[in-house]
């Protein structure tokens, strides 16, 4: 018998969907959405997947650390913590060049601006997660990074 070279696990395969505009890969605040084809202006890129919950038990989900909750409406939330649901590596950005939206009871991530392959895909994901979450520890957005370097450099001159 020959010898058999081995190799690597196929980690490509998880990580590149195919037909799809988009793959997860690493970002500067660990995983993240990135666009493998052009998306225009105004392109669905995804929708946001996951069992529907009500509202009630996403709170407690909350108390407990739970963050792929979505809210739909006053009444319902998706909850997106399966890894299934590959929009949920699409992280926040205070300059976002996507957006979230609600279209008949589905989240969906749409281009907001012309999206380049390589680009990372993001979005604003609003007041109340920013405040709960983030800005405790800090937005890590390549917006506000490049702004808090920019105010080290001026401050250690």
């Amino acid at each position: 018998m020959g010898s058999r070279t081995s190799r690597p696990p196929a980690r490509a395969a998880a990580r590149k969907t195919p037909g799809k505009p988009y793959r997860v890969g690493r970002a500067a605040t660990g995983l993240g959405l990135f666009a493998t084809a052009p998306l225009e202006r105004g392109a669905f890129i995804i929708a946001y997947k996951g069992r529907r919950i009500s509202n009630a038990l996403a709170a407690r989900l909350e108390t407990r650390g739970a963050r792929y909750l979505y809210e739909i409406n006053s009444r319902w939330t998706i909850d997106g913590s399966s890894r299934r649901n590959i929009a949920r590596y699409a992280n926040h950005s205070c300059r976002p060049n996507a957006e979230s939206d609600v279209v008949k009871g589905k989240v969906i991530l749409r281009a907001i601006k012309h999206i380049k392959p390589g680009d990372e895909i993001t979005y604003d994901y609003g007041e109340e997660y920013f405040e709960l979450f983030l800005e405790p520890k800090g937005c890590k957005c390549a917006k506000c990074s490049t702004q808090r370097s920019r105010k080290r450099k001026a401050h250690s001159r």
